[in-house]
């Protein structure tokens, strides 16, 4: 089965290719580096650790623990012993597995390891019985980095690794998390001059790229498409999930459970196609996830971020990527941003969730107030979309429920009207999804599909003549390279007296209105 929860397991789940990302692990790990996978949620952090671990224990060169400090209670981070008991016990459990004797002078050590400092001795002391190199993961650091007795733990570690020459102890120390470990301090004086210090600045940087390329997620397809006799055009699907997703590990493995699980046993061919996908997009943007949930809460947990995003979704911003800027490398750490020279939202999909909030959050209070347009139908009798008669009744919404005390409004949010006016009308029947823009216009195309139809709308603003023909060149193309052969322009005009002008036109074989 494709897997969207908990660790994927090789002999359970179809799974992409991870072997780079583990090859790039393993290179750290030999050469004896402590670091942090700090990446989003639902990464494949915890799927890359478990399959490191074992791989490490079947080595014979190095023995591997990987645990977790996720659930083992609120006490253990408040009390020095009960945080090293806990943590001997964890080393005791997993070493019960392969030594049974070792396991229990774990377990009778307990007594006499009160504080960090006996946990030291304990450490050096077990790793020389184990008589390998041993490697240590814990997972799910997050809950307890900002809790000061952990981070006294991560100092103990520091020492540890600053003295390895002098004294035994972990070979490779890795820690699992959204956030980077070592940007958090240390508090090691208590007194009103009390200094800081980071307790895992010794970390090495972590640039394993840990999101999937089509090269990786085709033999993921491969592998189900022989298992389970379902004909897939491979290459396609892997650049097409690609394009959604940017690789994101949970986005892919969602698409694709949607596919096979609920779409393919209600045809009676079984052949994937491009349809399938189509649909799949739509139910995933429909549906709530804790995914989705965590990514909208972290924008509004940070309004700074919030309105940078906002920025760059709704009104088109060019921001050059600077990976020293706080906002933007939050934006990172939380996937919100990709680097592809200007900053980026990480893939369409989130693109299209974040822009359908924005829309329905900002729009919320200032539609409420004016007549809607659900009594009004846009189908046509062929199941198409009426999209000229759609326009025209924007252009209409517009003139009447709009005045000009509301021009300083409509400058900001015009494309946001749209999109919000627009939405109602798919009325589940189909997406629309942002596409390329260009800086120098503020251009935004949308392409919207509804039922097996495609439709191609350009919002820009006017800036003359001169530009208007650059656009309709543009869009002309934009238009041959979706294979469209019609295509809509919808133009914003600044000044208080408007034309509010429409027409059909021909340009370069392409008719638009």
């Amino acid at each position: 089965r494709f897997n969207i929860t908990g660790t994927c397991l090789p002999h359970l789940h179809y799974m992409m290719d991870n072997s780079a990302k583990l090859a790039g692990v393993m290179r750290m790990i030999e050469g004896g580096e402590y670091f942090t996978i700090n990446r989003p949620r639902q990464y494949g952090k915890t799927t890359t650790m478990v399959a490191l671990n074992e791989v490490l224990n079947q080595s014979g060169q190095y023995r591997s623990f990987a645990m977790s400090f996720e659930g083992v209670g609120d006490l253990v981070f408040q009390d020095e012993t009960a945080f090293c008991e806990m943590f001997v016990e964890q080393l005791a459990r997993y070493t019960e597995l392969w030594r049974t004797d070792l396991s229990q002078w774990l377990l009778d050590q307990i007594p006499t390891t009160p504080k960090f400092k006996n946990l030291s001795l304990v450490i050096g002391q077990f790793v020389q019985r184990c008589e390998a190199q041993v490697v240590l993961f814990i997972d799910e650091v997050d809950k307890s980095s900002n809790n000061q007795l952990f981070l006294s733990f991560l100092g103990m570690l520091r020492t540890k690794y600053l003295e390895r020459h002098r004294f035994p102890t972990f070979h490779s120390v890795a820690l699992a998390g959204v956030h980077d470990i070592k940007s958090l301090k240390l508090k090691v004086r208590s007194d009103d001059t009390a200094q800081y210090n980071s307790p895992w600045n010794i970390a090495a940087d972590f640039e394993v790229e840990m999101s999937f390329r089509p090269h990786e997620i085709a033999p993921m397809l491969v592998e189900y498409s022989a298992a389970e006799g379902v004909a897939i055009d491979v290459d396609w699907f892997a650049d097409k999930l690609y394009y959604y997703t940017a690789g994101y590990p949970f986005l892919v493995s969602k698409l694709c459970k949607t596919i096979a699980e609920k779409l393919v046993p209600k045809k009676t061919d079984r052949v994937w196609t491009p349809d399938d996908l189509e649909e799949a997009v739509q139910l995933l943007l429909r549906e709530n996830n804790t995914l989705f949930d965590s990514l909208i809460k972290n924008l509004e947990n940070n309004p700074a971020l919030y309105d940078l995003t906002y920025e760059i979704i709704i009104n088109g911003l060019q921001m050059p990527f600077d990976p020293h800027d706080s906002i933007i490398s939050l934006g990172r750490l939380y996937g919100v941003f990709k680097q592809n020279g200007t900053v980026k939202v990480h893939n369409r999909v989130y693109e299209q969730i974040l822009y359908n909030y924005m829309t329905v959050r900002t729009l919320r209070e200032q539609l409420a107030s004016k007549p809607t347009h659900a009594s009004y139908t846009y189908e046509k009798p062929d199941g198409s979309l009426d999209l000229e008669r759609a326009l025209l009744r924007f252009q209409q919404f517009l003139r009447e429920q709009y005045s000009d005390k509301d021009q300083a409004f409509l400058e900001r949010q015009w494309r946001l009207i749209f999109l919000a006016f627009f939405k109602p009308i798919l009325n589940g029947k189909g997406h629309d999804f942002k596409e390329a823009q260009s800086a120098g216009e503020k251009r935004l195309d949308v392409v919207v599909t509804y039922l097996q139809h495609k439709y191609i709308i350009e919002l820009k603003r006017w800036y003359g003549p001169a530009y208007h023909q650059k656009g309709l060149d543009q869009l002309a193309g934009y238009l041959d390279a979706q294979g469209v052969e019609e295509g809509y322009l919808v133009i914003f005009e600044g000044e208080k007296e408007k034309s509010h002008r429409q027409e059909w036109i021909d340009h370069q074989g392409k008719r638009v209105f």
